[in-house]
């Protein structure tokens, strides 16, 4: 079970102008600078959606090995045509957060925007512990998402925000605590964020495995 990236397939193709008039294109810049991402290496996007992150990451790292998952078919189908678009090289394959359809250090870098706080906790942590196996020593694992809990905004938008039941565990000290747990360690968040012309918070953490 998966909750589509608009909310309803419906709202698919709303998605990401939405995203975009929200302030998501920054978002992910600034997402993309912190990855460091070097020549060669390979990076895994989870929760990909309809491919905008996977495509720009190809066009800054044009020797990277890209690949972006997703457990939506329809959300795929519209990466592949944006991939196609792009005329860059991208693998893109459907899969599931809690078991990642890869070998045990596979990947460089594994990033994940605007999607964890769509998963239960039980799945969050299953995800943590697979995105470790995946991870090569060394590598790090690269996370953006809605600030909940009490990193959230105050006022109106942040009752509103923190009246999602999943967006509530979504506290730094949660979410540095699921790290830590999976077995990760420097877990830290590296920045604060605001998206919805400063109204909306978000967080980027980063965290890394032992060599």
């Amino acid at each position: 079970m998966f909750v589509p990236a608009a909310g309803r397939d419906l709202y698919l193709p709303l998605y990401d102008p939405l995203v975009s008039l929200l302030g998501g294109d920054r978002a992910r810049q600034e997402f993309i600078r912190q990855a460091n991402i070097q020549t060669n290496q390979r990076v895994l996007d989870i929760g990909c959606g309809t491919g905008t992150l996977v495509v720009l990451l190809k066009r800054k790292y044009a020797t990277a090995q890209i690949v972006g998952l997703d457990p939506d078919p329809k959300a795929l189908r519209r990466a592949q045509n944006k991939v196609r678009r792009a005329e860059v090289s991208v693998q893109l394959d459907q899969g599931f957060a809690d078991e990642l359809p890869y070998e045990k250090g596979t990947f460089d870098r594994v990033l994940s925007s605007l999607m964890f706080h769509h998963l239960e906790e039980q799945d969050r942590e299953k995800m943590l512990r697979e995105v470790l196996r995946v991870l090569k020593p060394g590598g790090s694992f690269h996370l953006l998402d809605f600030a909940g809990g009490e990193d959230g905004a105050h006022g109106c938008w942040g009752r509103l925000v923190n009246s999602h039941a999943l967006l509530k565990d979504n506290s730094e000290q949660r979410i540095l605590q699921q790290m830590r747990s999976a077995g990760f360690v420097n877990a830290e968040k590296v920045k604060d964020g605001r998206m919805l012309f400063g109204l909306l918070p978000t967080a980027y953490y980063e965290a890394r495995i032992r060599r």
